[in-house]
């Protein structure tokens, strides 16, 4: 008997041991130890020198000397046998909307449009070629997503809708031969579109709350449940579809019906983000789905698959973003340009600069988080925790463009409908949702951070404590040191070598002067960032789970820090001193947010210089990219 308990405890995962320590119920230690174990299921998809623990950010906070070799892409190719394809795609929805013809009569992306973006190849972009796709790299797929982004945001949120949180992904990683041959080349040509129906009423971050099941009947599975919010779902597509069988969480690949009947019906509602596109409840009832559609992932269960696509998703919003922001600030200057007070236009003005110029800054620093985690991806990193950084920072970024620079420039304009601003807030608002709400990701990537950390050093004071009886734990009680001698003195050994370690001044030769400084806060932040962590986890101990803003605090930190660290040193490799200019004001205000400090009347100059080059044309980030019109010329 005590041999069976003791390999229970072994299978726990490094979560639900620390919340069964900490006095959690069963339940909620079970629960979110099955997430953890999902999470673990996915690292082990992923060569170990591509696993969390050997990725760039975990290296740079706890090696004490960051690999900035892996914080700079390399730059893409100048072309690809995927860029005909691409540049297809851009024509179709470019031609459509100069025509007026993008949308059908409810407003959602037409069939046609649609179907022609098939025929460009434009579903097909992370297929491989033997199934009919392109076979694009990410890093290219998400350069792209950014300029078609400009065209339409829509139409570049579809295609990480299909291909990367949709049956795309699922298919291609863990389908068989027999499911890549038949669902493969239809979800490239578009005769397939897909979404992801994981999301149920009660049932979100909270993976473990699934209640939609699949029971084994013969040569099928009988579904019933409900999906709430699924992207790209109507009559007549493919979905990944996400039940409990068997008490286990599992993936089936499945092909709605064209016409609602008796198994299957939409749950129709309104809904004001992505109103472009088509988001439906799913309501099955001895749904038939085929047993040769259920995914077998090589280890795990269906949130193994679930998590795996997630961080393409993640990359795939931030290039929305930048997409995005790019059509605000060319929009924007043209405003500035137009729009006159006291005789002078308000481009001239102080405060509309430094909207702009972080406008600007905002794009480049968006730009370099694409361009890194999405080659990271390519080189075979499994990327979680430099994804998170680049879908939080994108989703904010669209955020504060939107509201603070956008709309506040444009005033009264931006409530008239057919205005950029009103037709749009809720697509700009909804990255900050959608792949992982940004704060409680945030906590997401702490917990990855500090995870091996606390398995070496923290889980076996839990244990020892537990069974000593000791609840609450004194450093100075002579019995409770005795007790821990053997997990102080390692923890100890570990203290004493951070405190041995050197300061990481790496330098990159020829660096411009601004960004080797931020180049030089951050690496100098980066390694404190050891020592304020585990001060955290010895204050707080087994209650750290129940200190989210703690958490959330110092997970920001370390965000804000490695936004410095990829911006400054993508805007190095640019050559392009309007780049650099705008990385250098972000950086500032990162390091501003850091450390509390006020604005110097400097850094006001800095920001009415760049405003200047980005006002006469020298930002290239936004060249060809369409303003718009300007609503009620006077």
């Amino acid at each position: 008997m005590s041999t069976t308990v003791g390999d229970k405890q072994d299978e726990r995962s490094f979560a639900e041991t620390a919340l069964r320590l900490g006095g959690k119920s069963d339940e909620e230690a079970r629960r979110m130890g099955a997430v953890d174990r999902a999470d673990e299921q996915v690292e082990s998809l992923f060569k170990p020198q591509y696993q969390t623990t050997r990725s760039p950010v975990h290296r740079a906070v706890w090696e004490g000397k960051a690999p900035l070799e892996l914080f700079l892409p390399p730059p893409l190719p100048e072309s690809a046998p995927c860029d005909n394809s691409m540049e297809a795609s851009i024509q179709v929805v470019r031609r459509h909307r100069q025509a007026g013809t993008l949308f059908d009569t409810k407003g959602k992306l037409s069939a046609t449009v649609l179907g022609e973006l098939g025929n460009a190849g434009y579903w097909g972009m992370l297929i491989d070629p033997q199934y009919g796709g392109q076979g694009a790299p990410f890093a290219r797929f998400a350069r792209f997503l950014i300029r078609m982004a400009t065209f339409d945001p829509m139409t570049a949120g579809l295609a990480s809708v299909h291909g990367c949180i949709g049956a795309v992904d699922p298919v291609r990683t863990f389908g068989n031969a027999d499911q890549k041959r038949r669902f493969l080349p239809r979800l490239a040509s578009g005769a397939a579109l897909s979404g992801f129906a994981l999301t149920e009423p009660g049932a979100g971050s909270d993976m473990t709350a699934l209640k939609t099941t699949a029971v084994a009947a013969g040569d099928y599975f009988d579904v019933s449940g409900e999906k709430l919010f699924i992207t790209n779902v109507v009559p007549g597509r493919t979905i990944g579809l996400v039940v409990v069988l068997d008490g286990k969480p599992a993936v089936l690949v499945a092909d709605l019906p064209p016409e609602e009947n008796d198994e299957f019906r939409l749950k129709t509602y309104t809904i004001t983000a992505l109103r472009h596109a088509h988001n439906n409840g799913l309501l099955f009832n001895r749904f038939r789905v085929p047993r040769a559609n259920l995914l077998v992932p090589p280890i795990g269960d269906g949130l193994t698959i679930a998590y795996h696509g997630l961080n393409l998703g993640r990359v795939s919003l931030a290039a929305g973003a930048a997409g995005s922001m790019r059509v605000m600030l060319a929009n924007m200057l043209n405003w500035a340009g137009f729009r006159r007070t006291y005789g002078q236009a308000i481009s001239g003005r102080e405060l509309v600069k430094r909207r702009i110029a972080r406008m600007a800054a905002l794009i480049v620093g968006t730009d370099a988080l694409t361009a890194w985690s999405s080659w990271l991806i390519d080189e075979g990193y499994r990327g979680e925790l430099e994804c998170i950084i680049a879908k939080i920072f994108g989703s904010e970024a669209m955020k504060e463009a939107a509201i603070e620079l956008f709309m506040k420039t444009h005033g009264g304009r931006s409530f008239l409908r057919g205005h950029l601003f009103t037709d749009n807030i809720f697509d700009y608002l909804a990255p900050c949702i959608y792949e992982g709400e940004g704060e409680i990701l945030g906590l997401a990537f702490f917990k990855s951070l500090v995870k091996e950390h606390g398995k070496e050093f923290f889980e076996p004071i839990g244990k020892t404590l537990q069974r000593a009886g000791i609840k609450d734990f004194k450093p100075w009680h002579p019995v409770h040191a005795w007790t821990l001698r053997h997990e102080l003195a390692s923890y100890t050994r570990w203290l004493v070598r951070q405190k041995l370690t050197a300061s990481d001044h790496q330098r990159i030769n020829g660096m411009d002067s601004r960004l080797a400084e931020h180049l030089r806060f951050a690496l100098a932040q980066l390694g404190r960032q050891p020592m304020e962590i585990s001060s955290a986890m010895r204050k707080h101990q087994l209650k750290l789970a129940d200190r989210q803003c703690r958490m959330a605090e110092l997970s920001q930190r370390i965000q804000d820090l490695i936004v410095i660290l990829v911006t400054t040193l993508s805007a190095q490799q640019s050559r392009d001193e309007t780049t650099i200019a705008a990385a250098d004001i972000l950086c500032q205000d990162l390091h501003r947010r850091l450390t509390g400090q006020r604005a110097t009347d400097r850094y006001f100059r800095d920001v009415s210089r760049l405003a200047d080059m980005v006002l006469a044309g020298s930002f290239r980030q936004i060249a060809g990219v369409d303003g718009g019109e300007i609503l009620m010329k006077y």
